[in-house]
């Protein structure tokens, strides 16, 4: 019965996608590229605000290729997103669209064409976005250098592959609405709730999604894995052993160091760099709206935060062995500020709910952004064995939490070499 109630409710889902994708906006007229020197120049400094809020750069520019012009993979359980070229080349990339087919695209998610794109591209945030916005953003990109580069097809599995199902995925959960404001929240709130809802698309890491790569609106900033890394819950049962305030999330967001919390690691560093070159009242915004999601979140910890683990007894567990000799001295009292690792007891990610980001630290250690200095942890990448691995982030989340066990470390182990997601790299299923 379960059976034919689901075949009957996919059978109605196709039907409508059918319907919509019949009905749907066909291609739009071709336009010469803009000449750049046609916006006006704060239009144009607006919209580069606006693409590193958005970390647009990261997204649609491929390692070693030219910034904007896409080709960069975005795995995700359904298959391989190849991200599109955003520069305005004529051939590959934007330089043929209107404002209007921009505007659509951002708002709708149909490229000029007239085709569905992928909710990877997260029109289903960008809706929010104020249609000024949407035209700065517009005036920055075709103000770029056109880069010619035609990004790989797809590689999405049956039935994933076929576009038209975008639309009956669109009937479900897009919903194409300008960001309105938060009752009662003040100026500084309402803007942060603007640039978290919108162009941010902090959801689009933080929110748990469905088997239809839905977020899940009930779920907001509750926690998910994405690109291979665990984006922690920001909203709710945050799992910070302190609780945050607005100056260190400020701080963090911004790519410094905090003292009880530690700096952006994984797919959050190029999003805190990217937000360290935006002016600080829009920083201060998006902490204040972050801020007051935690308010409920009483975060605090009474776990050993100082102190040698003492000479290891035979016998000792081997995390505890390996712990005292290669992390210690690190994380309880190294002589170097740019060496002083974060109190183990304070890391959220040895409390989160899968140890993936505590065995990707481990393996790869905490690197600054190229060119700039800030804290570094040597990757231990060939220099432990699965077991070691796996016996050293056990030990790691049972000393400093005291939390439950995690039951997938052997897993997550076995599959770092699939870790990542740059062009050339196998990535790891998703969890």
């Amino acid at each position: 019965m379960k059976v034919l109630y689901g075949l009957a409710i996919a059978l109605i889902v196709l039907a409508a996608a059918a319907v919509a994708y019949a009905v749907s906006p066909r291609a739009l007229d071709a336009v010469d590229r803009p000449d750049p020197q046609s916006f006006d120049r704060a239009t144009v400094a607006h919209g580069e605000r606006l693409a590193l809020i958005g970390n647009c750069a990261e997204c649609h520019t491929a390692e070693r290729g030219g910034a904007y012009a896409g080709g960069r993979p975005i795995p995700t359980p359904l298959g391989t997103i190849y991200s599109t070229n955003i520069t305005p080349d004529p051939e590959t990339g934007i330089g043929t669209w209107s404002h209007e087919a921009f505007r659509r695209a951002m708002h709708e998610g149909l490229d000029r064409e007239g085709r569905h794109l992928y909710p990877a591209f997260p029109y289903h945030h960008f809706t929010k976005v104020m249609p000024e916005d949407v035209d700065a953003l517009y005036a920055y990109l075709m103000s770029r250098e056109p880069v010619r580069n035609q990004p790989l097809e797809n590689e999405l599995r049956f039935p994933f592959n076929l576009r038209p199902l975008l639309a009956g995925w669109k009937l479900l959960y897009l919903d194409n609405e300008r960001f309105a404001g938060l009752p009662d929240a003040d100026e500084k709130v309402n803007r942060g709730a603007y640039l978290v809802q919108g162009l941010g698309h902090c959801g689009g890491c933080h929110t748990p999604r469905n088997a239809l790569q839905a977020e899940k609106a009930d779920e907001f900033l509750r926690g998910e894995v994405t690109e291979n890394w665990y984006a922690p819950a920001i909203a709710g049962d945050v799992p910070a052993a302190v609780k945050w305030n607005e100056a260190q999330l400020a701080d963090y967001l911004a790519g410094r160091w905090v003292e009880e919390h530690g700096v952006a690691l994984g797919a959050m560093a190029p999003v805190a760099h990217n937000l360290s070159r935006v002016p600080d009242e829009d920083v201060a915004a998006i902490s204040a709206y972050i801020a007051l999601l935690m308010e409920g979140d009483e975060a605090e910890t009474d776990a050993e935060i100082t102190g040698a683990v003492g000479e290891p007894r035979d016998g000792e567990d081997i995390g505890a062995l390996i712990y005292a000799g290669a992390c210690a001295i690190c994380h309880e009292a190294s002589p170097s500020p740019f060496a002083a690792g974060l109190p183990l007891a304070h890391s959220t990610s040895i409390r989160i709910p899968t140890p993936l980001n505590s065995v990707r630290i481990i393996e790869d250690g905490v690197k600054p952004p190229e060119g700039r200095p800030g804290r570094h942890m040597p990757g231990f990448a060939g220099a432990l064995t699965d077991d070691q691995m796996v016996a050293l982030a056990t030990y790691l989340r049972g000393r400093f939490t005291g939390l439950e066990p995690w039951t997938d470390v052997d897993d997550v182990v076995a599959r770092r070499m699939r870790f990542g997601s740059r062009a050339g790299e196998q990535t790891a299923e998703a969890e």
